[in-house]
């Protein structure tokens, strides 16, 4: 376990619902508990232009990130914290747009060999009117997927035509394309790591309520002690062919035939006293308060500081190189 910090002023940045404000209100409390000087910065449903405005105003040391969704978990908000020159909790900018891109981070998988439900893509403009022989030999079931949103919004299991149909409609409200993924039957298995080391995993015993909401029940993973390092490695494989870093859960299937697939990985999950990340700290003897602090002390800036040469000198040159070719043509002259 990590020594306690120094204390700092903390800008605990939160929105989406009301379940994950909850946990970024509880990350505040905990820090501010642990002497931490704590500034709550809420956006709420939607995040404005004048977000980095606010965050200035702030004048935070460090921000801890208790966003989901778009502009939350896909770089948006790291990006401007880099501008900035804030570090800030979760993964770098690629990274977190990498696996909120579930396309990306599929292309991904399979280029570290990291295996992944079979999938096909089918765009909004893309024509509809031989979807049958488009899906072909896929199959049903089948679960459609905007491409670049959170794990429930937009996502259907279908049976049918009908269905499908209907649920690409549905996707496109999020997304221009839309994700058509092979239907692996399995245990869903939640795999929570902490700076490149596996804390545990969970399995989620009612899979059908990750299609409805964040609220899905949660009991300890009935595996072998060797298949589930197996699961743990392949988490962990998962999160470093992202480049993930800091606090990230990590969503496989495991099916009776011995085969593990990737779903998913989440670069911001939900920090909540309840939650996967905070039972499986606790087996490794952090208590919610140590854990919100493990995962301060992981904040950092992604991109360094590079040396630059003086404004003046960038101008000289700048002005050089564009009266260069001038002089050439008046001496040719």
């Amino acid at each position: 376990m990590k020594r306690r910090s120094m204390r700092r002023r903390v800008g605990v940045i939160m929105g989406g619902s009301s379940s994950e404000l909850s946990a970024g209100h509880a990350v505040a409390e905990a820090l501010s508990a642990r002497g931490h000087e704590v500034v709550r910065v809420s956006l709420g449903e939607s995040y404005g232009p004048d977000l980095a405005s606010v965050v200035q105003k702030a004048r935070i040391d460090v921000a801890f990130l208790a966003l989901s969704g778009r502009l939350g978990e896909d770089g948006c908000v790291q990006g401007m914290l880099e501008l900035l020159r804030i570090p800030y909790t979760g993964s770098s900018v690629l990274a977190s747009a990498l696996a909120m891109d579930k396309l990306k981070a599929k292309e991904m998988f399979r280029l570290h060999n990291v295996p992944t439900p079979p999938y096909y893509t089918v765009a909004v403009d893309a024509d509809l009117s031989d979807l049958e022989g488009q899906h072909g030999s896929f199959g049903y079931p089948a679960i459609v997927k905007p491409r670049g949103e959170g794990s429930s919004q937009g996502v259907s299991r279908v049976t049918n035509l009908a269905e499908l149909r209907a649920a690409l409609e549905q996707a496109f409200e999020y997304d221009d394309i839309a994700l058509v993924e092979r239907f692996v039957t399995g245990v869903e298995i939640n795999v929570a790591i902490l700076d490149g080391q596996v804390l545990g995993s969970v399995e989620v015993a009612t899979p059908k309520a990750m299609l409805e909401g964040p609220n899905a029940e949660l009991v300890k993973v009935v595996l072998s002690p060797q298949r589930e390092r197996g699961v743990q490695n392949l988490a962990e494989r998962a999160a470093r062919a992202l480049g993930c870093t800091g606090a990230v859960r990590v969503d496989l299937l495991v099916t009776a035939g011995e085969n593990e697939y990737v779903l998913e990985v989440n670069t911001l999950p939900a920090l909540a006293p309840d939650g996967l990340l905070a039972r499986a700290a606790a087996a490794k003897g952090y208590d919610f308060g140590a854990l919100c602090e493990a995962v301060l002390d992981s904040a950092k800036l992604n991109q360094p500081a590079r040396r630059k040469p003086p404004v003046d000198a960038i101008a000289t040159a700048g002005f050089r190189q564009a009266t260069a070719p001038v002089a050439m043509m008046k001496s040719v002259g």
